[in-house]
């Protein structure tokens, strides 16, 4: 006859296994999103594509806050293809790569790829206008993009060092209505001629 001790010690034990096998089918899940993230955003999210955003180091808020946008087709999902992978060349979208996943997978790929060093941009740009968007920045944009745009904590992404050719993209988004942007932004925004917004992408673009 088992004694009490003993069914509990047997509990126990069938409780930590399960948790353990719980624990691997989610490690095993997230890592098999993520490897599907990484035929598109590079490795660990640093983007080798100036098209793709780097993502690796943003804030796990500000992800998840996009990736929902993508699921509730809020924010504009512009045709892309994979760059990597079995499926290299064949055409997706992020509404279709997200849709479907739960609320608990779009915050285990958020919560990995803000644990990953945001690698930035190795690019060209025009010193001139990056200068000239170093004065806008700090007039229009550094009070919620923080030191040049650098801080994750921020949670509003990170400009400074990523893509230009995507930044441009999202500038555009911004302004025709296809990406959310917050009302304080549209502001802000309203106020900057076409040549502005070109200067701080260069500004942005400018970092190493």
């Amino acid at each position: 006859m088992l004694t009490r001790y003993t069914e509990f010690t047997l509990l126990a034990c069938a409780a930590l296994i399960s948790l353990f096998l719980a624990s691997n089918a989610r490690a095993a899940n997230v890592n098999k999103l993520v490897e599907t993230c990484a035929n598109c955003h590079g490795k660990n999210g640093a983007s080798t594509e100036p098209e793709v955003p780097i993502i690796g180091g943003y804030s796990t808020e500000f992800l998840v806050n996009n990736l929902q946008a993508y699921k509730t087709q809020d924010r504009a999902c512009p045709e892309t293809e994979y760059r990597t992978g079995s499926k290299k060349g064949t055409k997706t979208d992020m509404c279709k790569m997200v849709k479907d996943l739960s609320e608990n997978d779009i915050k285990q790929v958020a919560q990995f790829f803000a644990k990953q060093k945001f690698v930035r941009a190795k690019q060209k740009f025009d010193p001139a206008l990056a200068a000239k968007g170093k004065e806008i920045h700090e007039i229009y944009c550094e009070k919620c993009h923080s030191q040049g745009g650098t801080v994750a904590k921020d949670e509003a992404g990170l400009p400074a060092g990523q893509w230009i050719p995507y930044l441009k993209q999202a500038f555009d988004e911004f302004n025709t209505g296809k990406r959310p942007i917050a009302k304080k932004m549209k502001v802000k925004m309203d106020e900057l001629e076409p040549a502005d917004i070109d200067a701080l992408i260069n500004y942005y673009g400018s970092f190493k």
